[in-house]
């Protein structure tokens, strides 16, 4: 017997009775859409023998193309990290980065990227690319465009 592809969420769950309101089915379907979106980019940066959070803590660095302070680091994650201090100690401990205190504010620590960081990082641009491409195929570019400018919007909101 051929069962048929569900056609929304309620019937992926097996939810006999629908949601309580749009809202939960849209979280839900966020947090559904989450998981394995995000479990292909764990496995890619694991086998480079980093996290996610230290990949995005490096990206900036280089973005920035000047060493940063872990505050200024800390602003422009991704997903927001509790334990920055701990995050930039590991990093430092695998000779990604490097840290100097600022002579005039012994309390300012600067960050910058090391040349083994700039390596990996340039090891991982073109699968990294491939990886993005591969996870929305059956949505076109308009698609897309509107996706992003929904999530913002309710991003936007929350945040407010």
């Amino acid at each position: 017997m051929e069962t048929t592809p569900p056609t929304d969420l309620a019937a992926e769950l097996g939810k006999q009775n629908g949601f309580a309101c749009l809202q939960e089915e849209t979280y839900l379907n966020l947090v559904r859409t989450h998981e394995p979106l995000q479990a292909e980019f764990a496995r890619f940066f694991k086998s480079h023998g980093i996290s996610d959070a230290q990949y995005n803590a490096l990206r900036i660095l280089r973005g920035a193309g000047r060493p940063l302070q872990v505050y200024q680091i800390a602003e422009q994650m991704i997903s927001q990290q509790t334990d920055i201090s701990r995050l930039i100690h590991r990093l430092h401990a695998a000779d990604l980065i490097r840290r100097e205190r600022c002579s005039e504010d012994r309390r300012v620590v600067w960050v910058q990227l090391t040349d083994k960081a700039k390596r990996l990082l340039k090891k991982m641009d073109q699968p990294l690319r491939q990886l993005h491409a591969s996870q929305f195929p059956s949505l076109s570019s308009k698609e897309l465009k509107t996706l992003n400018d929904l999530l913002f919007k309710a991003r936007q909101a929350a945040g407010s």
